[in-house]
């Protein structure tokens, strides 16, 4: 929209009487020479200005809300999509406006139960602790990059089951941290990893059937650092002995065994000599894994992590799957979650000679097109618990592949959850909420409206 000015000359006049004016100006990119006071003209203006753009402004009506609205249908606010759904957006797709998108987990073992833990697929949050909007706790401005977008506990309640966190010994303590050159420095540390580890033991007490697996980029030097951190955040009490663990690629206890012995946290480090000397799992003796960053996101290539035996190898009863670039990038992750990351997991598959990988690590776990990782979880664990194209098909008790017939919808899927289930809404800061911000000059159209009526 132009709007017509008038002389220099009386602009000038007005912007020395009203130095706001000026500033608006300044803030719109206009010269202050172009603007005229014409209060009077916007008298009958504004009420033109105020009909014809009061759209922009206020939320169009959709046709559901109050959390009716189901998955991919249209949303204004959080609270208008259904449970296990927020409303997002994806523009780096192209999709721009908000609709709801899954937010939460299927619980898998709460359709089929007592199978091996190895013959399940699990989230899991690559640099949990890597979080947007973290406090600043050394008071150093953070110069680092971030993974995730929700708290720990957020994570745990939708679902996510394996955290991935790079520990330090930091301020005579052990810290979740970005390294540079290996070293944890004020401005690329997060918080004393103590925090986050008392967030999963409330979460394992208050969820006393779940399991999670902490896989850990060991860079603790200190004796005994690492057992010690566990300890003093009550979770040696639900540690899974290493002694017990599968070292020749057999099948784990069912997961109702591991809850039944309490044995629902399994630890895993990249320092070989912790199993030794600490009693925790070195993590490449137990599993295998690709590529991460870059190399992992080829199409059509799942190369094995140099660390790790070959991912054909059946040695290792569990496979880890990486699904993130190397420079995570929020808006990118959306893209990232629709069909690539489906199309990665058929391709690590098969160079796992028909393994499924049991956990799938990626940046940003909420943003999706869609379904996103949630759905592709859902087929994973279709295929390995019952031979189906995704979970909810899965028939407790029936032969493998007899598949319930599962409609094509855009509706969430059913809730399955059963007593002992995580529960918890749909969490994410403002900066994964969909948020419609009108452009910088409707808002200066705005703010010189105001101004104007009282001149």
């Amino acid at each position: 929209m132009n709007l017509i000015f008038l002389t220099a000359t009386a602009t000038a006049t007005a912007t020395a009487r009203h130095p706001m004016l000026a500033c608006l100006a300044e803030l719109c990119s206009m010269k202050p020479s172009s603007i005229f006071p014409i209060g009077r003209l916007f008298s009958r203006v504004q009420v033109v200005l105020f009909i014809f753009f009061s759209p922009l402004f206020v939320p169009t009506s959709t046709a559901c809300s109050n959390g009716n609205c189901q998955l991919l249908e249209s949303c204004v606010s959080a609270t208008d999509c259904g449970p296990g759904l927020y409303c997002g957006n994806c523009p780096s797709l192209g999709k721009n406006q908000p609709y709801c998108i899954r937010g939460q987990a299927t619980t898998p073992a709460s359709i089929i139960s007592g199978l091996p833990f190895n013959k399940y697929s699990w989230l899991v949050a690559h640099n949990a602790f890597s979080r947007v909007d973290a406090p600043l706790l050394t008071g150093a401005q953070r110069l680092t990059f971030y993974n995730q977008e929700d708290t720990v506990t957020s994570q745990l309640r939708n679902g996510v089951r394996g955290l991935m966190l790079d520990m330090y010994d930091f301020e005579n303590d052990i810290w979740l941290c970005h390294s540079f050159r290996g070293q944890c420095y004020n401005f690329t540390s997060f918080e004393p990893a103590i925090n986050t580890l008392r967030e999963v033991e409330a979460f394992l007490t208050q969820n006393p059937t779940e399991i999670v697996t902490i896989i850990i980029e060991d860079y603790i030097h200190s004796p005994k650092g690492l057992t010690r951190v566990f300890a003093d955040a009550g979770l040696d009490k639900y540690w899974y002995p290493v002694s017990r663990m599968p070292k020749k690629g057999e099948d784990w206890p069912t997961i109702n065994n591991m809850v039944r012995n309490n044995h629902r946290l399994l630890v895993f480090t990249s320092d070989s000599s912790k199993e030794a000397t600490e009693g925790i799992a070195y993590q490449w003796k137990y599993m295998v894994e690709n590529e991460p960053g870059d190399p992992g996101i080829i199409p059509g290539s799942c190369p094995n992590r140099k660390e790790s035996k070959p991912l054909n190898s059946r040695t290792a009863s569990l496979f880890l799957m990486n699904y993130f670039p190397t420079m995570p990038v929020q808006t990118e992750a959306c893209k990232e979650h629709s069909s690539p990351v489906t199309d990665m997991a058929a391709t690590c598959y098969k160079s796992a000679r028909n393994m499924m990988p049991n956990f799938l690590a990626v940046n940003f776990y909420m943003r999706s097109d869609g379904g996103g990782v949630f759905d592709v979880l859902d087929h994973m664990n279709g295929q390995s618990l019952c031979g189906c194209s995704t979970v909810y098909a899965c028939q407790a008790g029936a032969p493998f592949g007899s598949c319930k017939t599962i409609p094509v919808s855009n509706t969430t899927p059913p809730a399955t959850a059963t007593d002992g289930s995580f529960s918890g809404s749909v969490q994410l800061t403002s900066y994964a909420s969909a948020i419609i911000v009108p452009s910088i000059s409707f808002i200066c159209l705005l703010l010189f409206l105001v101004f104007v009526s009282f001149l």
